[in-house]
């Protein structure tokens, strides 16, 4: 006869046990507010007292914990520390049975809920709703508590919509709100305000320095990380992503961009970048400037230089290629190609060059170009040369400059950007009252729509004759601080006045950001 080995069966998790053999419950209560207000605190410790007395009275019951969040959102889990824990102690079979408020304290997500219900329920631990008076092992509990969490679900959305109305008020009305504890420069006030952290603000002003002197991003934070200077999230890593947030970040110098990110899902909290899809708004002067306005726009003008694409006659397309002043500023004549910086080293002897890139790479051209090749000292000549010669006919030039100033304020006929926002608050107005009055209002939209992207043009050109108001006053302080010539080469001079140096076979062609061009034989 074959041997036979009896294995017994194992204790199921919960509470499946025999009411002849059964032991005390492990009754488990789990709280949760969901704000940190006074009141909330309150009521946070009331749940607390309240389950623990209520569990040691039922003499069927033993206490198998607390579980009480506090502070934490109900329509996920994610960041509900006491909750997972419970779950964990429910499934390592240490927790009977668990009570709770209500459902929406439990979850005010849907699925979450029944989620957690059905996983409970297959381990034979019942969850009892005080409120509701709802045991989730009875027959008809599933189906109340899936109407039950729609309904707490729908309060919830009910109350991120009022959420985010608040916020739109107050951005509406320019308040600004910052999580500063990331933000490297700034702390918080007593008053909530952003106020300078001075250390970390010469920090922002050195970022800020090198990249306008032509270090790189990488180089950047190489230094930084060198130098053992920490990050606004306290990490010693400075990665390039968290350098070029810090130049384009408009809050350094005072203002302030409003709903640059917005929430998609009030289940999720998932938050995406904002292109437009809902409103935005700009307030200026909210704060202390770190970076003055003037220096934070030349950083802008610089990235975008860096980032603009040249292309060339031959179709090709060229992006920036090095920090060096002239790189992206010289333009061969012939064929209207950028040249390159070249280290050539000919029978032993090196130096530097500047060649057409058309001579350097196979292009599409029909006829190969030819233009010189030229040493670097000999482009710094050049420069030299448009300069001084600026300087000496100081008089000519600057009567020149007056004549470009005055065709830089001329005035179109199109109104300013304030006086585009005034009509469109207007008729923003008269189309509440449309709505309301239950009137046809495709006109007004159609109006709104096109004085929108009146005002985004009247922005652009605004800017643009600023931009060009102020590179022929920085030509105009050079002529004025400048008593005599210039002996050698001043690289940062080039990058803040020369736009393009064109080269011909018997001449140079210099030209200027203020709109002056200066013609160099050689």
């Amino acid at each position: 006869m074959a041997n036979v080995t009896f294995i017994p069966a194992k204790p199921k998790v919960g509470n499946s046990v025999s009411k002849d053999n059964a032991s005390k419950l492990r009754v488990a209560a789990y709280c949760r507010v969901s704000t940190d207000s006074d009141e909330q605190e309150t009521s946070y410790d009331a749940q607390v007292s309240h389950y623990t007395e209520y569990i040691q009275q039922n003499p069927q019951w033993t206490l198998a914990g607390i579980f009480a969040d506090d502070g934490i959102s109900g329509t996920n889990t994610k960041k509900r520390m006491e909750f997972n824990r419970m779950i964990d102690e429910c499934m390592a079979g240490n927790i009977d049975m668990v009570i709770t408020k209500s459902i929406s304290r439990f979850a005010r997500n849907t699925l979450d809920c029944l989620l957690y219900i059905r996983q409970l329920k297959d381990k034979n631990i019942p969850v009892y709703f005080e409120k509701e008076s709802i045991n989730t092992m009875d027959a008809k509990g599933e189906v109340l508590i899936t109407i039950m969490a729609s309904l707490a679900q729908q309060e919830s959305q009910s109350l991120s919509q009022n959420v985010k109305l608040g916020l739109q008020y107050r951005y509406q009305q320019g308040k600004v709100t910052v999580n500063h504890n990331r933000f490297l420069g700034y702390t918080k006030g007593e008053d909530g305000k952003l106020v300078i952290d001075p250390e970390q603000a010469e920090v922002v002003k050195r970022i800020y320095r090198e990249y306008l002197e032509g270090s790189s991003m990488d180089k950047i934070g190489d230094g930084l990380e060198a130098d053992g200077i920490l990050t606004g999230a306290g990490k010693t890593k400075w990665h390039t992503s968290t350098i070029n947030k810090i130049l384009r970040n408009e809050k350094y110098m005072g203002d302030a961009l409003l709903q640059k990110t917005y929430t998609t899902d009030f289940l999720t909290k998932k938050r995406i970048k904002n292109n437009g899809t809902v409103p935005q708004y700009y307030v200026e002067d909210d704060h202390e400037a770190i970076i003055p306005k003037e220096l934070f726009m030349q950083v802008q003008e610089e990235l975008v230089r860096r980032r603009v694409v040249h292309k060339s006659p031959s179709g090709r397309k060229r992006t920036y290629s090095c920090n060096h002043c002239f790189a992206q500023i010289v333009v061969c004549g012939d064929c209207g190609e950028l040249y390159r910086r070249v280290h050539w080293n000919n029978h032993g002897c090196k130096s530097i060059v500047w060649r057409c890139i058309s001579r350097l790479e196979t292009t599409q051209a029909d006829v190969p170009c030819h233009n010189r090749t030229m040493g670097e000292p000999l482009l710094e000549e050049v420069t030299v040369k448009a300069l001084n010669q600026i300087l000496s006919s100081r008089k000519v030039f600057l009567k020149q400059l007056q004549e470009n100033i005055a065709r830089a304020v001329v005035t179109t006929d199109t109104l300013s950007p304030d006086g585009i926002q005034a009509r469109m608050e207007e008729l923003q107005k008269e189309l509440v009252k449309a709505v309301g009055d239950r009137k046809n209002y495709d006109a007004l939209t159609d109006e709104i729509l096109r004085l929108q992207q009146m005002k985004k043009d009247s922005e652009v050109d605004d800017h643009r004759r600023t931009e060009t108001m102020n590179r022929i006053k920085e030509l105009q302080d050079f002529i004025a601080g400048q008593g005599t010539d210039i002996s050698e080469l001043d690289e940062a001079l080039v990058k803040k006045l020369i736009e393009k140096i064109t080269v011909f076979a018997d001449h140079f062609t210099v030209e200027f950001k203020s709109g002056i061009n200066v013609d160099i034989e050689g």
